[in-house]
């Protein structure tokens, strides 16, 4: 199963804004050019791309907690 890294450290959000729907849900299709989710670092929001093709399993890293580079973000099946 691909593992979705985050690019940098920063904050992970798994939606665009707080009153909006996750990027992706669990079962969606995954195109290697959709987004999963924003990192954030000093105000400036960098969108996470997938890089994979398959099904999205689920998000790894909590919403709106801190990641690391390399930390796993998300499954794709």
């Amino acid at each position: 199963m691909p593992d979705i890294q985050s690019p940098l450290p920063g904050t992970f959000y798994h939606a665009p804004d707080p009153n909006s729907a996750p990027f992706k849900k669990p079962g969606d299709a995954v195109a290697a050019d959709d987004t999963i989710g924003l990192v954030e670092v000093m105000k400036t929001f960098i969108e996470v791309k997938a890089e994979v093709e398959g099904t999205f399993d689920g998000f790894v890293a909590p919403n709106a907690e801190p990641v690391q580079a390399g930390d796993v973000l998300a499954k794709v099946r």
